[in-house]
């Protein structure tokens, strides 16, 4: 079967379905492909890119007369016209809110997959052209906010006096919100964040940020996204947004509600009361936006100096790494949709994530598909059934535990007092290495053990003090052994600490 990747129509667009790259990748399931001459000039896929990689380049008549054609923006009317009777197309289409595409499509007898519709299931991530999208557009917002924004985003002390780092705050800790987040965080501002889920707390502070805690009752996201707030919700963050907006020198909102219009969260007076050259970029904007007075591919400065961005394209904007990360979803869909790698597209109507972004199939609409059950908890495991109780041991008490020291003491002191003058000083030393090595290791946090500085530190430890001590004894056999010993037992506690200093600067900030 023939692959074809058209030229984008879409005014603007800078991104293409297949690098040369990801287009090698799908000849290697056995299909032919072929791109239209300059579909990847705007993100750095030249035509001779594609040629060198044993990539066809042909005309528009090569393209839309091909068995599947694969592009990144949904078909305009001229398009799926220009397909024939069989065909399948894949894009993304946001099926749900194009009812006249769906029916367009239906009757052109053609077989239509929604990029955009893939299962927010764990088999279907590395199909899922909307997380790697967001990905992209969370990070380019933050570069726009900067540039908007026009000053450093660290702290910094100088001679000249102190520079207070840059306060951003961002809504919806969705992919979008934590690439903003990690993004914001590396330049060295100071991120808060919120989100209706209460369980991204954890991912939010993962990525350097402060989650912002707001005093009312809410569900664990049963799918992955925000559910729509009630009343009493959006009560008790109206008050949140406009503080921590007001605090903010930058704000960044995600929030969506699939299949509604995005909500408003950041009123016009909120805006009004935010400093001169604050910056607000609205993620949001293509369905409305989050923010009052955001429009939609437009760059608004209110009367007070505040900078709103309500550029939809942020993704565009790295078009060269966004189209390759596209085509990898690509490459990844149709080796789902190739199991026998021969170049033949079957398309399984059991697999729900076949099903699932099956818009149209030979002209039958299948849109919408049946829920497909995901959850972003983890499962309630049933508790096991009550095994017989076995009998606990007994515990040593305080008074139990001294008793048993002391008598270990006891035979030890004994054993020295029997022993041969040489190696009363031996035992003697092994008995304090014993109990110095026992505090020092128990001491230190669990969190700071690894593999090499565990207990394994403190038998190398009696090692060396061991070793040291034969050191100056007469017989050279035993000096070599003792020398020997320091230096292998030596490496092995200075390699842990070395092993525990690198993982511990991984997680510091410079």
């Amino acid at each position: 079967m023939l692959i074809a990747v058209p030229r984008e129509s879409k005014t603007g667009e800078t991104l293409v379905a297949a690098t040369a790259k990801t287009a090698t990748q799908l000849t290697s399931l056995g299909y032919d492909v072929v791109v239209e001459s300059g579909a990847g000039d705007s993100a750095d896929q030249s035509d001779d890119a594609f040629t060198d990689a044993g990539i066809r380049v042909g005309t528009a008549e090569d393209v839309w007369g091909a068995d599947v054609v694969v592009k990144v923006n949904a078909p305009t009317e001229e398009e799926v016209g220009r397909l024939r009777q069989g065909a399948t197309i894949v894009s993304m289409m946001a099926p749900m809110r194009s009812p006249e595409l769906v029916e367009r499509l239906s009757e052109a007898g053609v077989t239509a997959l929604a990029m955009d519709a893939v299962p927010r299931i764990s088999r279907a991530q590395s199909m899922d052209v909307l997380s790697s999208m967001a990905n992209v557009a969370g990070y380019r917002a933050v570069v726009e906010a900067a540039h908007e924004f026009g000053r450093m985003f660290t702290g910094q002390v100088t001679a000249a006096g102190k520079i207070n780092p840059a306060r951003v705050f961002v809504v919806g800790a969705g992919v979008a919100g934590l690439a903003a987040i990690g993004a914001a965080s590396a330049m060295g501002a100071v991120v808060r964040a919120f989100d209706v889920r209460p369980e991204v707390a954890e991912q939010v502070e993962s990525m350097g940020a402060q989650f912002v805690e707001v005093d009312f009752e809410s569900e664990v996201s049963s799918d992955g996204y925000a559910k729509e707030m009630t009343a009493e919700q959006e009560a008790a963050t109206a008050a949140m947004y406009d503080e921590e907006a007001r605090a903010a020198d930058i704000v960044i909102t995600t929030a969506l509600i699939p299949g509604r219009p995005a909500p408003k969260l950041i009123r016009a007076e909120t805006v009004a009361g935010m400093r001169n050259g604050s910056v607000i970029v609205d993620m949001a904007a293509a369905n409305g936006g989050n923010v009052e007075g955001t429009e939609t591919d437009q760059r608004v400065v209110s009367e007070n100096g505040v900078t709103i961005l309500g550029y939809t394209d942020l993704a565009g904007r790295l078009a060269a790494q966004t189209s390759q990360l596209y085509g990898t979803n690509v490459v990844n869909l149709f080796k789902l949709l190739t199991p026998e790698k021969d170049g033949q597209l079957t398309l399984d109507m059991d697999d729900v994530v076949q099903r699932g972004m099956t818009v149209t199939r030979d002209g039958e609409v299948m849109w919408p598909p049946p829920a497909v059950q995901v959850s972003a908890t983890p499962k309630q495991v049933a508790p096991a059934p009550a095994a017989e109780a076995k009998p606990e041991k007994p515990k040593l008490t305080e008074r139990g535990r001294l008793a048993l020291v002391a008598g270990v003491a006891a035979v030890l002191f004994a054993l020295i007092a029997a022993s041969p003058a040489p190696l009363q000083l031996n035992l003697t030393v092994f008995a304090l290495a014993i109990v110095i090595g026992y505090y020092v290791i128990g001491h230190v946090h669990h969190a700071l053990h690894t593999p090499l500085m565990s207990v394994t530190n403190a038998i190398s430890g009696i090692i060396v003090v061991g070793a040291l001590v034969q050191l100056g004894f007469d017989n050279s056999a035993v000096t070599v052994l003792a020398a020997l010993a320091t230096l292998l037992a030596s490496i092995n506690i200075f390699g842990g600490f070395a092993v525990t200093r690198r993982m511990l600067g991984m997680f510091s900030r410079s």
